[in-house]
Order: structure tokens, then C-alpha cells, then sequence
């Protein structure tokens, strides 16, 4: 199955961990997904990564802000 790359800065969902990132690069057969707010990559198998919902972009995002505000990230 041939998946669709998504496009640099574009939100994606790792459907394997359920985790929302923003598409970094690409490198060899793998999506580079950073976390909202940064932090370190992670790669992700094209098969397991999709366009982000809004609602998946808008719950990632407040999960991002309340650990900020809990100090618990940068």
C-alpha cells in the first residue's frame, strides 16, 4: 500500500501511540513527527500516520498547555 506523505508542518496522528505531532521531514520510509510545544522527534511508519483531526489538533494542544501551566514542560 502506497501511504500519502504529509505535507511538512502539518499536524499528523501516530496512529500507533495515538500521539498528535507536527510533521517535520521525511527520512528514508518514515514521517519525523515532533511533539506540540517541541521536544524530540520521533519516526513514525507511513502506514501509521494520518492528518490530525481538528479535534485531535485542539486536545493535543490543551494537554500541551495545562502541563505547561502545571510546569510538568517548558
Amino acid at each position: 500500500m502506497n501511504a500519502v506523505r504529509p505535507p511538512l508542518g502539518s499536524y499528523a496522528l501516530d496512529t500507533g501511540t495515538n500521539r498528535v505531532g507536527v510533521v517535520m521531514g521525511h527520512q528514508g520510509p518514515y514521517v519525523q513527527l515532533r511533539p506540540l510545544g517541541g521536544g524530540r522527534e520521533w519516526d513514525v511508519p507511513p502506514d501509521q500516520v494520518r492528518e490530525a483531526t481538528p479535534a485531535e489538533r485542539i486536545s493535543a494542544a490543551t494537554a500541551y498547555a495545562n502541563a505547561r501551566s502545571r510546569g510538568e514542560v517548558p
